[in-house]
């Protein structure tokens, strides 16, 4: 990847893209293009393929998508499919029809099978079972991406990349308390506490175990994987945290400790999941932000932008 080549992000204004765009263009290329909801309504097929042709991207990052955690998940199984499938195809045959030199997608750790086949969790290992109920729909539409890439690979010569990544954080994330993934949901229900003189109630046990890399050190990782990446590579911090430990570390950095209680009568999600990271360790890749340097920016951020 060329520093004047044209790059073209997908969700540019979420999370994942926001900080993809301002890496790339700290980096020096010259020429990254974000389009957002507003400016393309990806859910039209017509729409995107005269987008994306009429840009001629040399590079694609995908990282629009429909996204839940949990509870949104389970709540949303079809329009979480049907969306994500519908998005995922258009922008992936667009690529083709626009002459696109390689497309990198972000995918999803919710894409491997459930009981995991081994730990920590290989890219082969993908389709050799079903995924998670919790997560089901939107893992078998991230799947289905998968399975285009290769068939326009076979058909097409379309080079690709594809992301799996753990759980991800930061700033410009979805901040909903019932349907967010656990920080950021974790982290409006911190700040709503602390504005309110209330308690925050977290769901499950704690127990559950992830990895979590904050979106800086994700977007380090995506340049590297655009520019030197071919096939399906895990993206991580290679240290696993429980919950709990996530937990403690927000009570600490917004002094709220003691103003916790526990609802175990809410899922957990999959209890533990690790990711092997050779692929992206071959790449050159060690993350910089720790989980709390990670966690305190954050917070200053959503603090900041909705205080």
């Amino acid at each position: 990847m060329e520093k004047t080549d044209r790059i073209l992000v997908t969700g540019g204004r979420g999370l994942v893209g926001s900080a993809v765009v301002e890496h790339l263009r700290d980096k020096g290329y010259a020429n990254v293009i974000a389009i957002g909801r507003q400016d393309c309504d990806l859910m039209d097929r017509g729409a995107t393929e005269t987008a994306i042709t009429e840009l001629r991207p040399d590079h694609i990052f995908h990282a629009a998508a429909r996204v839940y955690g949990i509870m949104g998940n389970m709540k949303n199984q079809a329009l979480s499919f049907f969306e994500n499938v519908t998005i995922n195809t258009n922008v992936i045959h667009a690529a083709k029809l626009a002459g696109t030199r390689k497309i990198t997608v972000m995918g999803t750790g919710a894409v491997y099978p459930y009981p995991s086949p081994r730990l920590p969790l290989m890219e082969d290992d993908i389709f050799l079972g079903r995924p998670h109920p919790a997560e089901a729909s939107y893992a078998q539409a991230k799947r289905a991406a998968l399975a285009m890439l290769e068939a326009y690979e076979d058909d097409h010569g379309l080079e690709w990349a594809y992301v799996v990544s753990c759980n991800l954080f930061g700033a410009r994330d979805k901040f909903d308390i019932e349907f967010g993934h656990v920080v950021p949901s974790l982290i409006a229900k911190f700040h709503h506490a602390k504005m309110t003189g209330g308690r925050v109630t977290v769901w499950g046990d704690g127990s559950a175990q992830r990895d979590f890399l904050y979106v800086k050190d994700c977007a380090t990782a995506i340049e590297r994987i655009m520019s030197k990446g071919r096939g399906t590579v895990n993206i991580g911090s290679g240290k696993i945290y429980r919950i709990r430990d996530v937990v403690d570390t927000l009570a600490r950095l917004t002094e709220m400790e003691g103003r916790l209680d526990w609802d175990a009568g809410k899922p957990n999600g999959q209890d533990y999941r690790a990711y092997d990271l050779s692929r992206l360790s071959a790449l050159g890749f060690e993350p910089k932000f720790s989980l709390a340097d990670g966690l305190r920016e954050t917070w200053n951020w959503y603090r900041d932008s909705f205080n």
